[in-house]
């Protein structure tokens, strides 16, 4: 019923704890109360991207199922929009898109938001795929995170493959593209950017490693 709140959407354990959520047994529980008081709503998340909701009515201490059914009304439609509303907020607040899937790409993601307090921007509303990292100080771009074709980059072959795009010093990309490893930054001005598929081509902490340097360029 809720889907769509959380579609494409991962938890962030830190930001579900900061929110009051308590961890139980591997899963995260948070409970409020909705339409002044009336309900009682506990929120469980598990395994599962969307949570598992239970409502109980304050006054007689039974739960209300009703909302979870087909049942229509102005009512029940009242106890909806409440309860969505509390999940949107902990989506917007706790959860990041979960766009990327590829092991590479969701390890940057924890590498950069540990390391510098970053998340994925993603400006583009008809390019969902496409996001980037950028510094707080300067605004400038260090970092994006692109989903390509891989004849996009001159591979002849219509896979689909995430790929990092990051800054390089001119002459060092001179040097550093072999259109093995790395190549020319794709859909960036290919003298100060170049490309890494996210297909372990490239050791991970090696592509930590140019992040960091590409931070710094950016400054």
């Amino acid at each position: 019923m809720f889907e769509d709140i959380f579609h494409h959407r991962k938890a962030i354990p830190e930001k579900l704890e900061s929110y009051g959520f308590q961890k139980v047994c591997g899963t995260f529980k948070y409970s409020t109360d909705i339409l002044n008081g009336e309900f009682h709503l506990e929120i469980s998340i598990g395994k599962n991207a969307v949570p598992d909701t239970k409502l109980t009515e304050a006054a007689i201490g039974e739960e209300y199922i009703l909302y979870k059914t087909d049942a229509v009304g102005t009512f029940v439609g009242e106890v909806r929009i409440a309860i969505a509303a509390v999940l949107q907020d902990i989506s917007d607040l706790c959860y990041e898109s979960a766009i990327f899937k590829s092991e590479q790409a969701v390890k940057l993601i924890d590498y950069v938001r540990e390391k510098y307090g970053d998340d994925l921007e993603y400006l583009w509303k008809k390019l969902s795929d496409n996001a980037v990292w950028r510094r707080k100080d300067s605004k400038k771009w260090y970092a994006a995170l692109l989903t390509v074709s891989r004849r996009k980059l001159g591979i002849q072959s219509d896979e689909i493959v995430e790929i990092i795009d990051l800054r390089g010093k001119p002459e060092e990309i001179e040097n550093l593209v072999d259109n093995k490893q790395y190549y020319l930054g794709w859909h960036m001005n290919k003298k100060h950017w170049y490309t890494i598929i996210l297909d372990d081509s490239v050791p991970l902490e090696e592509i930590c490693r140019r992040i960091d340097e590409s931070y710094l360029l950016a400054k």
